[in-house]
C-alpha cells in the first residue's frame, strides 16, 4: 500500500521506540491519519503506536488535542505555533512519550498568497525534550504527493526525537 522505502522508515522507527521503550501517537490534519496507517501496516506496531488523532478540522484540533481556539485564530490552522500545540497536545492526551504532528495545504485548492499549495507544518515533542519543528514547501506537486512527502518529513523528525 506504501512505497517499500517509507515502510522500511516506519519498521525502523518501530524499532528504534521499542528498544527505548517509547511510545508514539500522532496528530495529524493534511494526512488524514496516514502516518497512523503507515505505522500500523508493519507487524509489532502495537508495540509502540498508542494512538492517532486525526484533526482534519480546527474544532477538532480544539476539542481532541486542546490546541487553543485563540491559537488557531490568531495564526492559522496551518503554521509552525499550531503544529507545536498538536504535538504537545498529542502528548498531553495520550499515553505517548513521543509524538509527531502535521498540518499543511495537500491542494489542489485552499492556497493562499501566504499559504500556498504544499506549505507544511511538522512538529515533533518527546516528554522531556524541547518540541521540535519544520516547514515543508513542496509546491503543488499534487495532493497525494503532498502527502505522502509530509508522511516522510513526519517519520523522520519522530525517528530524530525518539533517537536522543
Amino acid at each position: 500500500m506504501f512505497p517499500e522505502d517509507l515502510t522500511a522508515r516506519a519498521a525502523a522507527l518501530i524499532d528504534l521506540c521499542r528498544s527505548r521503550k517509547l511510545m508514539l501517537a500522532t496528530a495529524e490534519s493534511c494526512t488524514g491519519g496516514l502516518i497512523a496507517g503507515l505505522i500500523t501496516s508493519v507487524p509489532g506496531s502495537s508495540d509502540v503506536l498508542d494512538c492517532g488523532f486525526v484533526t482534519y478540522s480546527n474544532a477538532a484540533k480544539t476539542r481532541m488535542i486542546g490546541v487553543a481556539a485563540d491559537l488557531v485564530q490568531r495564526h492559522g490552522a496551518v503554521s509552525e505555533e499550531v503544529a507545536r500545540a498538536m504535538a504537545e497536545g498529542a502528548l498531553a492526551h495520550s499515553a505517548a512519550d513521543v509524538a509527531v504532528a502535521v498540518t499543511g495545504v495537500a491542494g489542489p485548492g485552499g492556497g493562499t498568497a501566504l499559504k500556498p499549495v504544499g506549505l507544511v507544518h511538522c512538529a515533533a515533542a518527546r516528554k522531556g525534550f524541547p518540541t521540535q519543528a519544520r516547514v515543508l514547501r513542496l509546491g503543488d506537486i499534487g495532493r497525494d504527493e503532498v502527502r505522502i512527502e509530509t508522511v516522510r518529513a513526519a517519520l523522520e523528525m519522530a525517528y530524530e526525537i525518539a533517537g536522543p
